[in-house]
């Protein structure tokens, strides 16, 4: 059996605390060797709402990106994420990076271009896979961090998922 290692994002801005531990659990169920970032507090990007929590986490799976993806959708969908009437985002994951995939993989672009974009996945990120080089800029996480022009306030919170301080 071989393993993938896989870069997941995590975010809520509903119940926080409660969906992002229910999603680390649901994840733990299938993922080895998961080791999640720090847990960031954050303003909405792209959507009015309430700030957001948001981490990364890196695991390994032998699950084929598909079936990652839709093990994923369905624990958001327990999370609420999918009910009609639903406020706010209760839980969101994304997978950010899947081995040293790059492309288009059904809908699904890899590495996602959040991790460009958004200070919420790549200072996470960096901090977790400070020596990850990004397959479409040839860069590391901490190089990428470094440089980044990105004008958004990140707040580190104090978070625990099962004994651990998930804080900066």
């Amino acid at each position: 059996m071989s393993l993938t290692t896989v870069y997941l994002g995590l975010g809520s801005n509903i119940e926080r605390e409660r969906h992002l531990t229910a999603g680390l659990d649901a994840l733990a169920l299938f993922l080895v060797d998961m080791r999640c970032s720090a847990v960031f507090e954050s303003e909405a990007v792209g959507i009015k709402s309430g700030p957001f929590f948001n981490l990364v986490v890196v695991a390994k799976t032998d699950l084929p990106l598909t079936e990652l993806d839709r093990r994923l959708k369905f624990i958001e969908a327990d999370n609420g994420r999918y009910a009609p009437e639903r406020k706010g985002l209760p839980l969101d994951i994304d997978v950010l990076m899947y081995g040293d995939l790059a492309g288009n993989f059904d809908g699904l672009v890899l590495p996602r271009a959040e991790i460009l974009k958004n200070a919420f996945v790549l200072w996470p990120l960096s901090l977790i896979a400070p020596d990850l080089v990004h397959v479409g800029v040839g860069k590391t996480m901490a190089q990428l961090w470094a440089e980044a022009q990105i004008e958004q306030v990140l707040a580190p919170v104090p978070f625990q998922w099962r004994g651990q301080q998930l804080t900066h």
